[in-house]
């Protein structure tokens, strides 16, 4: 399998997600904020993907999780790929609400575009050799920061009526995979403190 074939199916997931907000009445009347949300939802599996590889290969080192690790840049430049797609769904939303946008409310969001665009600008050989050690420092907070704003939506949707059964499935993911990245950096210090 190719290692650019997440890219492929995230394309494919962000595609189909945005038809089934605008062509289905799953999400109801406001067809581009269904879109909206089922292509966050769409993006979230790669983000999870990217954020777990490490943790996942030191815990568990294997075919597999070496795999994932290995095309770890594949499957955050997929995330991208997906949340360009959900960017042109909020786009749409905000061009059609009747209220004008609130642009502090949106800051957050802004900023987290922000970041995704210079990850995955630097997600190259050339990036590595020009940024240093500041390579290292802009994907491992870009990455916790794009984390923590899907760990913090769908937490707060598990004690929403309609939403609490995504919010507590992608909840519980978002934790699980944060979990494994402690778990893995424990293990980490264990190691460095026994070969000390």
């Amino acid at each position: 399998m190719p290692k650019w074939s997440p890219l492929v199916l995230a394309l494919l997931a962000a595609l189909v997600a945005l038809a089934l907000g605008l062509h289905t009445n799953i999400g109801g009347d406001d067809h581009w904020r269904a879109a909206a949300r089922y292509t966050a939802r769409a993006g979230f599996p790669f983000l999870i993907a990217a954020f777990s590889a490490s943790a996942l290969a030191r815990l568990w080192p294997g075919d597999w999780t070496k795999a994932l690790l290995r095309n770890r840049k594949w499957w955050g430049l997929s995330f991208a790929a997906t949340h360009s797609v959900h960017l042109f769904a909020l786009v749409h939303v905000l061009a059609h609400s009747p209220e004008p946008p609130n642009y502090l409310t949106l800051s957050p969001a802004f900023f987290a575009y922000g970041v995704l665009y210079a990850m995955a600008l630097t997600s190259w050989p050339w990036a590595y050799k020009a940024l240093g050690p500041w390579w290292k420092r802009l994907h491992k907070a870009g990455i916790y920061y794009l984390w923590l704003i899907f760990a913090v939506v769908y937490v707060l949707k598990a004690f929403e009526p309609g939403q609490r059964l995504i919010g507590v499935v992608f909840g519980a993911v978002a934790l699980g995979a944060w979990g494994l990245r402690i778990a893995a950096w424990h293990k980490g210090r264990a190691k460095r403190a026994a070969a000390a």
